[in-house]
């Protein structure tokens, strides 16, 4: 197949690209621009996408024989990745960018045009697998990003390789280093991309301005403190808070409301919630039976849990949680997974919160 190979100059994407190469393929490699100010978005281990990293993979594709080019998406990142982010969290809402970026730019923008091109499929370093054209979880469990994919329709899946999706991180590392890539020591890059330093709310307060309002305790109904503005919370976090609830108990964050600015905190047992509801939802294969049980999965690093999935009047999801859960917030996605202990690692697809109570 002719594929191309979506370099970001990390270890994983590398080695994908070696492992297209070896299989045969007729690899064309390709570095992704996200920001017209590249030198800006890696510090570390955080970040990516910098000029720095472009230089990386052009290494590798030239230790590979291959051809390279830079594709310049910045326009496209900032309207689909970075301003939705800034929308959702202003919305009261907890964004998964990694998840928006994978629909929107990885496999919509770099998909459609590779096949406009005339290549047949797209590899990533992504740690997932594909087994006859379903998706599923790495056998690496702690670097598992299926959740991450499972927003992909069955179409974009038939256009997509994922060849670490077998082998731990630990033999992704190995297997550059065999092959003598500097890139196999790189560190992982973590946290947002488009935040090098990690300081969500001082990015947020920069693009949103402050935006004070008031903290209340829903345990006693007492406002409790201030805040700068409700986009620097989620629902579930408990450090941070800046205020004192005047016990011993600990507080988290139980809702967000953006149009009078409050943020309601309350304690462990008022943050536990048994049943979500979603929008509509995207599915990875065939659009399962309804009503039907599963497995869900809340958030990027959370542990899936049992499940009745039916449906609701408006064409989302009711999510009925066999293990009641704390820190569900909206904006984030609920994918679903099968319920079996043989095919439990497949997934079936995802919608995203709306509620949870």
């Amino acid at each position: 197949m002719r594929v191309i190979a979506a370099m970001s100059g990390g270890v994983d994407s590398a080695v994908a690209a070696a492992l297209a190469v070896e299989a045969g393929h007729d690899v064309t490699g390709v570095h992704l621009a996200l920001s017209p100010d590249r030198q800006t978005l890696r510090s570390g281990a955080r970040g990516c996408c910098s000029v720095e990293d472009a230089h990386d993979a052009r290494r590798v594709a030239d230790s590979l024989g291959i051809p390279f080019y830079v594709w310049d998406l910045a326009d496209r990142f900032r309207e689909d990745v970075v301003d939705d982010f800034v929308a959702e969290y202003a919305a009261g809402r907890t964004p998964n960018p990694c998840l928006r970026c994978n629909e929107k730019i990885k496999f919509s923008a770099v998909l459609d045009r590779a096949r406009a091109l005339g290549f047949d499929a797209v590899v990533t370093g992504h740690h997932a697998r594909l087994a006859d054209g379903e998706l599923r979880r790495s056998v690496d469990a702690a670097k598992d990003q299926s959740y991450v994919l499972g927003v992909l329709r069955a179409d974009q899946l038939a256009g997509a390789l994922f060849p670490l999706g077998s082998m731990t991180k630990e033999r992704v590392r190995e297997l550059a280093a065999e092959r003598g890539y500097a890139v196999a020591t790189k560190p992982d890059s973590h946290d947002i991309c488009f935040i090098s330093d990690g300081d969500t709310r001082g990015f947020l307060t920069r693009r949103l301005g402050e935006q004070p309002g008031p903290v209340v305790d829903a345990a006693t109904g007492a406002t409790v403190g201030t805040h700068a503005g409700a986009y620097g919370f989620t629902v579930g976090q408990r450090r941070g808070l800046g205020v004192s609830a005047g016990d011993q108990r600990p507080r988290y964050v139980l809702g967000i409301e953006p149009v009078s600015r409050t943020v309601t905190i309350g304690t462990a047992e008022q943050a536990e919630v048994g049943e979500v509801l979603t929008g509509i939802p995207s599915w990875t294969g065939p659009v399962p039976d309804l009503p039907c049980t599963a497995q869900v999965q809340l958030r990027a690093h959370g542990s899936p849990v049992p499940c009745a999935v039916s449906s609701t009047e408006d064409g989302g999801l009711r999510i009925e949680l066999l293990e009641r859960q704390r820190g569900v917030a909206p904006g984030q996605s609920a994918v679903l997974y099968a319920p079996d202990a043989v095919r439990g690692d497949r997934v079936l697809g995802q919608a995203a919160v709306c509620r949870a109570g």
